[in-house]
């Protein structure tokens, strides 16, 4: 076990520029400082669940039942995201072993899914049906994917994970500012159903505000059952009825065989060495995994410490190298159960030297002009990441989620909890992009338990052997690019976490045709990529969160994004507090 040298909890107050700041979206007390501590770390998209995964540590708990008391939580205090009726990759580092452990919890098609079934009578692709019907929604995984971490990884009970959940969701959760203008803005749709509206909104449908009290009596049972019998209850027993009394009622298609038939998959986790720090992702069916390492290979040919943090230079490199990914991405990704991912090839050396020489510096290449690569012969926006070190050293990043913002906005009635639109992360026509923008090809096809892409990317890097930090986000088709940018900063740059994802983001995913861009940046820099040919977008927010913890110094660390309110990292607390100043 590592011994600390250091002993210490404490709120550091520090002053940085961030983009959201710029744009009024999120007020000061919002502003979530870095966490330090002497026995784990938890980094969240809500505080609360973070304190709650904390207080497993303290227990004597793993990184996986933190993890795992956390991502429940979540299904409480972040309905948008968090997760029952999702699903998920989680990265688990064990530190007695030394063996990192790829858990994809994704969901999976029903067994009556089929190749065309979100086309219209004419053939066209239906966004509504991909998106707002209950043919939207895939099986399920997050609570079979917990259970298996659990089962390999846990020490204190399951039940006991679940207790903090069942007790938010019975007694109520306060109402943030943030959930008060998401139930707001979300009103007409979420309405459509319902089980939705009854759950989220007043009798008299107005939303609960800033403040209130929001009860989740159904969920606290459907989570008490879970905690009793397991995921048998949710994929056999008296919660899976209610799944498919619900599909039934509105015409979809999971019943009680395809729920029998989920099972998470531990893959084999991906690596590369990026300027001597091996970095440890999700393999496919996440591309956010395959991508980011892509590009650090890419990245390795040029000297990006030396072009400045926020430089045109630094800038149009990155995007031309993100074009190049997600035109990749478009063909050659998708579950490698049903489709032969070439991820030696497009991990390969051989193959970033190619990209890298095709790069002008002076000249952004038109995504017209970009095709993606030819092999030798031979993820919505609200998604959540919440990241776990413990004492002992083991690590976990996880990122699950219900696609598009609460899902599909379908809610299984008596049942409490939101069901996914994960099946729009398929193809449902080739050349036609889906809710993100991004194209596809048949590698990501509808097909029979089949699970579809993800841009999830949970990544642990590591230093010497030893793991340095873990990070992710939510975002969408943005989570690549954002995690990508982290590790640079971290790396090329030296910031710490906190510093590393302050920092102003860029994104760019070959179709649509544009760099967006955060506010932030010099006018000056922006006046001259547009010279080289770039179309720029600036906006307030990408809306990335990365939640990152580390371990340095005798010190772990813990950094949530401010860019989405309520975030924060939480400590065990130590049996003597101590003042630290970095």
């Amino acid at each position: 076990m590592r011994r600390p040298i250091f002993l210490a909890l404490l709120l550091v107050p520090f002053t940085i520029y961030c983009p959201a700041h710029a744009q009024g979206i999120i007020s000061y007390n919002e502003v979530h400082h870095p966490v330090y501590g002497q026995s784990g770390m938890v980094a969240s998209q809500h505080l609360v669940a973070a304190e709650v995964g904390a207080a497993v540590l303290e227990e004597g708990g793993t990184a996986v039942d933190a993890a795992i008391a956390t991502g429940f939580a979540l299904a409480v205090t972040l309905p948008r995201a968090g997760n029952i009726g999702g699903g998920g990759f989680m990265l688990v580092y064990d530190a007695e072993s030394g063996a990192t452990t790829a858990i994809d919890y994704r969901e999976m098609a029903p067994l009556r899914a089929t190749r065309d079934m979100f086309l219209d009578e004419n053939g066209d692709a239906d966004p509504e049906l991909s998106r707002n019907s209950h043919l939207a929604s895939g099986v399920p995984g997050t609570v079979a994917g917990f259970w298996m971490a659990h089962r390999q990884f846990g020490k204190l009970p399951w039940s006991r994970l679940l207790e903090p959940a069942i007790a938010l969701a019975r007694d109520g959760i306060v109402v943030s500012r943030d959930l008060a203008a998401q139930l707001q803005r979300r009103k007409e749709r979420n309405c459509r159903n319902a089980a939705t509206c009854g759950y989220f909104y007043k009798d008299d449908g107005a939303p609960f505000g800033f403040g209130e009290s929001l009860v989740q009596s159904d969920l606290a049972k459907t989570l008490q059952l879970i905690a009793d019998e397991g995921p048998d209850a949710f994929y056999k027993g008296a919660i899976a009825e209610k799944i498919v009394a619900e599909m039934e009622a509105g015409g979809g298609l999971i019943d009680m065989a395809s729920l029998a038939a989920y099972k998470p998959v531990v893959r084999e986790a991906i690596s590369t060495n990026y300027r001597g720090y091996d970095v440890v992702t999700m393999p496919p069916p996440s591309s956010g995994g395959v991508h980011v390492l892509q590009m650090l290979n890419v990245l390795s040919h040029f000297p990006v410490a030396d072009m400045g943090r926020g430089s045109a230079d630094k800038i149009h490199l990155l995007a031309e190298v993100m074009r190049l990914a997600y035109a990749d991405r478009s063909k050659h990704l998708g579950d490698p159960d049903f489709y032969e991912v070439p991820v030696g090839w497009l991990l390969s050396d051989e193959y970033a030297a190619e990209l890298s020489a095709t790069i002008d510096m002076q000249r952004a290449r038109p995504s017209a002009e970009v095709a993606p690569g030819v092999p030798p012969v031979h993820e919505s926006e609200d998604t959540t990441h919440f990241s776990v070190m413990d004492a002992a050293g083991n690590v976990v990043a996880n990122t699950y989620t219900l696609n598009g913002s609460y899902g599909s906005a379908i809610s299984v009635p008596g049942a409490g909890f939101l069901l996914n639109n994960e099946m729009e992360d398929f193809v449902s026509k080739p050349g036609t992009p889906n809710m993100f923008g991004l194209l596809g090809g048949e590698a990501n096809a509808v097909q029979a338990l089949k699970r579809p892409l993800s841009s999830m990317t949970p990544v642990i890097v590591f230093k010497d052997g030893e793991p340095w930090f873990a990070t992710g986000s939510p975002g969408g088709a943005r989570i690549i690019t954002a995690v990508l940018q982290m590790i640079v900063n971290v790396i090329d740059h030296g910031m710490n976490i906190a510093d590393a994802k302050h920092r102003p983001r860029i994104h760019h995913q070959w179709f649509p045709d544009k760099l967006t861009i955060e506010v932030g940046f010099g006018v000056d820099t922006i006046r001259l990529l547009e010279e080289r040919g770039h179309t720029v977008d600036i906006r307030g927010s990408l809306g990335t969160s990365l939640q990152s913890v580390a371990y340095k110094d005798g010190l772990f660390r813990g950094a949530s994004d401010p860019r989405r309110p309520n975030s924060g990292a939480a400590a065990p607390r130590p049996p003597l507090d101590a003042a630290v100043n970095e």
